[in-house]
């Protein structure tokens, strides 16, 4: 399903649920114990009407709003490791909130921490430490660059060197879906980055320096770090989807990123965000790993709601996702009933045990 595909699909569904009060019957039964929410960007609305990666960013306006509804609606915004806490100790009838931001985005500094802070919110950081160091790449942002200045963009995929066109908005779309498909499913990890970096080189776009303009420094960090508000999570050293790399490779990739924060920040990570953070990127081998390097918990990207039941798998906890293209509260109250994801396993659920029962035809 496309990326546009996808938000009507979830839009429809939305407005089902809002206008039938489907969400609010279910609710008693749906709506879980908490929550954590996924964030990335934290930043005022852009002007360019190209923005692939739009999802990510919300502005600092409806983050504010987010917190004014949780805490309405009886939810207190606690930190990562007092949910796990309460998941584990199943005490107090209070409903909680986690607020999560992914990666290590200098706006979270610059946007996000001033909103949270006036507001006396708690928040974690998932650092991703290549991109605080400047040795990995934001690869989807480069290509967002790549396609955005550019009337046509070549590029060495499977079947070999191939041209796109990317002058019209419908063009831009259509090489970045191409492009990321070919990135994510086609390429392995490492392959991925070099395809990147070839297509900066070929195309003189400076990777260090959209690192340097986007990403938090070290410093950047120790400041947000010796707030008490603030609490410092992993989220590996590359950013690489560790199931499609071998478990040592993983392991590396993970230890990495911890010995990175404890060098520069002075503190071990306890909580631990997937890149990613699908199930094709974080299964039971990832969780094993997870939980055999120390980690107290592990977030993913699966849609969900707390519940008492995901206090025995703390190395995969749902969260939801703050969409930048959802920026209303009317969907977060429709989160907080629990209700879309309910609907969205049932219906995963049946479209599975349907393709069980068609015979295949190959």
């Amino acid at each position: 399903m496309s990326m546009g595909w996808k938000r009507r699909f979830f839009s429809a569904g939305f407005w089902v649920l809002r206008h039938t009060w489907l969400s609010r019957a279910l609710a008693p039964l749906t709506q879980g114990c908490g929550v954590i929410f996924t964030l990335h960007n934290v930043c005022p609305q852009p002007s360019t009407p190209f923005q692939p990666n739009g999802h990510l960013a919300i502005t600092p306006e409806f983050l504010g709003q987010v917190v004014d509804l949780l805490r309405r609606r009886g939810y207190r915004i606690v930190s990562l490791t007092e949910a796990v806490d309460r998941l584990s100790l199943g005490y107090g009838n209070e409903r909680f909130a986690v607020l999560t931001f992914d990666d290590g985005y200098r706006d979270n500094l610059e946007h996000a921490y001033p909103v949270l802070k006036a507001l006396d919110a708690p928040f974690t950081v998932f650092v991703t430490s290549g991109l605080i160091d400047r040795t990995s790449e934001l690869w989807w942002v480069a290509l967002e660059h790549l396609i955005r200045d550019r009337d046509r963009l070549t590029a060495s995929v499977a079947c070999g060197q191939t041209e796109l066109p990317c002058g019209t908005a419908e063009e831009k779309a259509a090489c970045f879906a191409t492009l990321r498909e070919v990135l994510i499913r086609e390429t392995d990890e490492r392959a991925q980055r070099k395809l990147i970096r070839q297509l900066a080189l070929g195309n003189g776009l400076d990777l260090r320096a959209i690192a340097d303009e986007m990403m938090l420094s070290w410093a950047d960090l120790r400041r947000l770090a010796a707030d008490p508000l603030v609490s410092i999570g992993a989220h590996t050293h590359d950013h690489f989807a560790l199931a499609r790399l071998s478990e040592a490779e993983a392991r590396r990739d993970v230890l990495l990123g911890l010995e990175r924060i404890e060098a520069e920040l002075g503190q071990r990570p306890r909580v631990f965000a997937y890149p990613y953070g699908d199930l094709a990127s974080a299964g039971a081998r990832e969780g094993r790993m997870i939980a055999d390097l120390g980690f107290q918990a592990a977030v993913t990207t699966q849609p969900g709601v707390l519940s008492s039941a995901h206090a025995r798998d703390l190395m995969h906890l749902p969260r939801v996702s703050l969409n930048g293209h959802f920026q209303s509260p009317a969907y977060v109250e429709e989160y907080l009933t629990g209700a879309p994801f309910a609907l969205f396993r049932a219906a995963a659920s049946v479209s599975r045990a349907a393709s069980r029962r068609v015979p295949s035809t190959r």
